[in-house]
């Protein structure tokens, strides 16, 4: 009899700690789940501090005129901005860069239809000819002188023409943001006038 009261005590016991209410038994923690949103924003603060300041959307011109012509138009991509390249064979030229309403071609006065929900005017104080008048700059597409898809910030890039000794370019972008305009020596005896947009203020 005692053996059969020490063993049904021991039972009992056993079965009272198996039933243990689930809710008693914490569920494990979750690592990382709130470091990772902090993580991602330090790198993205991070990012955004190292992008040049003091930039603005105000106008920005160079009245120095030139007869080295316009041979090329390029763009590129940058961590904090995309970029737009005018190489001009000679001298450097000077240049009139604003945000407008509409883009304008050179003589007819023409809209220059542009994608974006900003545009800007960029006026190379260059001829896309020769002195002699023979052209030595002629786009494929006038409405897409480069690709952009995928960009950040450009939408279009497309030709106003060349009139009276300086070459329009109209640039569409997402919105109104920072540039800024500087030229380049080389390669060579060439120049090159920058145009970059920032992805954000």
């Amino acid at each position: 009899m005692i053996i059969h009261r020490i063993t049904r005590k021991t039972i009992l016991a056993a079965l009272a700690v198996m039933a243990v209410p689930a809710a008693a038994i914490a569920a494990p923690a979750v690592v990382g789940s709130s470091s990772a949103p902090r993580a991602a924003t330090t790198a993205a603060s991070t990012s955004a501090a190292s992008c040049p300041k003091g930039w603005g959307s105000l106008p920005e011109a160079n009245s120095r005129m030139t007869v080295a012509p316009v041979t090329n138009v390029r763009t590129g991509r940058h961590a904090c901005y995309d970029r737009l390249v005018v190489d001009v064979r000679g001298r450097a030229a000077g240049y009139d860069v604003r945000y407008v309403t509409n883009v304008t071609q050179d003589g007819s006065g023409s809209v220059v239809p542009l994608r974006g929900g900003a545009k800007l005017q960029v006026v190379v104080r260059a001829p896309a000819h020769t002195t002699a008048g023979q052209p030595t700059y002629r786009p494929a597409n006038r409405r897409e002188l480069t690709s952009v898809a995928g960009y950040s910030t450009f939408r279009q890039v497309a030709y106003g023409g060349s009139f009276e000794g300086q070459t329009t370019i109209g640039l569409g972008v997402r919105a109104r943001l920072p540039f800024r305009v500087f030229t380049l020596a080389g390669p060579g005896s060439n120049t090159r006038l920058v145009v970059d947009v920032a992805h954000h203020w």
